[in-house]
């Protein structure tokens, strides 16, 4: 399990402010301790940057707010990973 997946505890509720640069511009995002590391996971899964999967992220967001853009973007990831993922052998009591 990674640290993303793991318990909810109030460190992973800490809103934390960063600040990026986004196509030549600076701008700061505020997340969840959580949602960053799971930022960070995909990034390192995907072999980019953190900037850069944030660049792609503010890409397709439309007028969406980008830390929302960005929750909803590692929801998703979430969602299809379960998805994908092969579920466990259902265990039979003798």
């Amino acid at each position: 399990m990674s640290e993303a997946e793991g318990p909810q505890d109030a460190s992973s509720r800490r809103v934390v402010k960063h600040s990026v640069v986004i196509a030549g511009h600076r701008t700061s995002v505020s997340l969840e301790d959580a949602f960053w590391r799971a930022l960070k996971d995909i990034a390192a899964q995907e072999r980019v940057s953190l900037a850069a999967l944030i660049a792609r992220v503010d890409a397709g967001r439309g007028e969406a707010n980008l830390s929302s853009a960005l929750r909803v973007f590692v929801l998703e990831r979430a969602l299809d990973g379960r998805a994908t993922s092969p579920s466990p052998s259902p265990h039979l009591s003798p």
